[in-house]
């Protein structure tokens, strides 16, 4: 392994990215606590505590911990992702858009600019809002004998000041992530979101040491969770990268004195074709009635209806679950299109050998993707569902169990296994021995 992390840095174009990404990961973790002007920051860290069971804790995820502290990047990449879903299902429904997706390039330089004015526009709208909302009336909080407001001095000038200070933040962070991709390695977006995730996780290893020398927790207690922490990772990376392989074969045809074809390949069906999307849209929708209920904190209906919402409720989880699952198949039927690529397959001279080519293929296709979906929605609801679990059985609090299960562990795992995929073909391009499987990487170069 010493070995191999030696090789990256011998080849200069690949420490050359490397490097680069690290430094604009750096530049997006100083602007993460870089705060905008009008706020107090020692009311804001006492107001923010209770945001974690909302859809600003979910937003606060997403950026690193930059929106609880409101921050130049509070707004994160969100606006971005957001744009790019939304662009993305119009794609499956609007005509124009599912014209530009077949254009090739020129179409998806059209999408991509699409998705930068629509970032803006949520920008502008979601800066707005949080510039409401810290000057609303429960965005205080009590410091020494006072009850005071985040925003000491509300009005036009803070919202105005907010929405350009955050939409610009917006910008420039989507910029470094396109340079990411770019000129550095792996996904920029992805990277900007895992990095917001991974900073967190040193306070979680601090609170763990405090407790083991307050004698709270045991050290046989905590090699138990490491123990767990590695066998849960290597089941979330067999669902990165588990498939199923449908063979295809291709006829030989004759072109002028050229013959094509006669090839045999296959499709590779994900067993989780979605990702991590099933597990958003389903945060966001069970964090609406606790989201709701912030803005009715003297409502003792909402307040006791909110115990059956509340993320120590087993109601909450059992229903966050099954959402997972619906939106698993309906994130998977937008993804993967069965009638798009059987009509490819047909106009290339592909067919699945015992298929009739066409509908027959199309269906065929959707069958076995129905199948090969639900162990995997399952499972990506187990994986989502287990911080819950693993509270009730070692009473661990939500900040560690989320690094077990859920958003976060799905969002590294897939973001490292891409990026080290792109430093490996770096490396084989090369002639260097990589990090999956060397054994038969060197097999293949003799």
């Amino acid at each position: 392994m010493r070995q191999q992390f030696q090789n990256i840095f011998r080849i200069p174009e690949l420490r050359k990215r490397i490097t680069y990404t690290l430094a604009l990961l750096v530049v997006v973790r100083v602007g993460a606590h870089i705060p905008i002007p009008g706020i107090d920051g020692e009311v804001l860290g006492a107001a923010m505590q209770n945001i974690s069971n909302t859809l600003f804790g979910l937003y606060d995820l997403f950026a690193g911990g930059a929106f609880s502290r409101a921050t130049l990047f509070a707004l994160g990449i969100m606006p971005y992702i957001s744009a790019s879903i939304i662009i993305q299902l119009l794609g499956a429904v609007i005509p124009y858009f599912q014209k530009l997706q077949k254009e090739g390039e020129e179409g998806r330089k059209k999408i991509t600019q699409l998705t930068r004015y629509g970032t803006v526009l949520i920008s502008v709208m979601q800066s707005f809002g949080i510039s409401q909302f810290l000057m609303s009336p429960q965005m205080s909080a009590r410091v020494g004998n006072q009850v005071l407001p985040v925003v000491p001095q509300p009005g036009i000038g803070f919202i105005l000041i907010t929405m350009i200070t955050l939409t610009t933040g917006t910008i420039l962070i989507m910029w470094l992530g396109e340079r990411i991709t770019e000129r550095g390695i792996g996904n920029g977006i992805s990277l900007i979101i895992m990095i917001g995730i991974v900073a967190r996780f040193p306070n979680v290893i601090l609170g763990e040491v405090a407790l083991i020398k307050e004698e709270v927790r045991g050290i046989f207690t905590e090699v138990v969770l490491l123990g767990l922490m590695f066998v849960i990772v290597g089941f979330v990376v067999l669902l990165t990268q588990g498939q199923r392989k449908i063979p295809v074969q291709y006829a030989k045809r004759v072109i002028g004195r050229k013959v094509y074809g006669g090839q045999a390949t296959h499709i590779p069906l994900r067993v989780n074709t979605a990702g991590v999307m099933p597990i958003i849209f389903a945060q966001a929708i069970m964090f609406i009635p606790s989201t709701i209920a912030t803005f009715f904190p003297n409502s003792d209906i909402i307040q006791g209806m909110m115990r059956f919402f509340s993320i120590n409720s087993p109601v909450y989880w059992g229903i966050f679950g099954l959402f997972i699952v619906f939106f698993t198949y309906f994130y998977t039927a937008i993804a993967f299109n069965p009638i798009e690529v059987a009509d490819n397959m047909k106009k290339y001279g592909g067919f699945i050998p015992g298929i009739r080519p066409g509908k027959k293929t199309s269906e065929f296709i959707d069958n076995i993707l129905t199948k090969v979906t639900l162990p995997g929605s399952v499972f990506l609801a187990f994986i989502a569902v287990f911080p819950y679990i693993l509270m009730k059985i070692m009473d661990v609090n939500y900040d560690l169990a989320s690094f077990f299960g859920g958003t976060s562990l799905l969002i590294i795992v897939g973001v490292a296994l891409d990026t080290l995929q792109q430093i490996e073909s770096h490396l084989l391009m090369r002639h260097y021995d990589g990090f999956l499987k060397s054994g038969k990487m060197r097999s293949r170069r003799r």
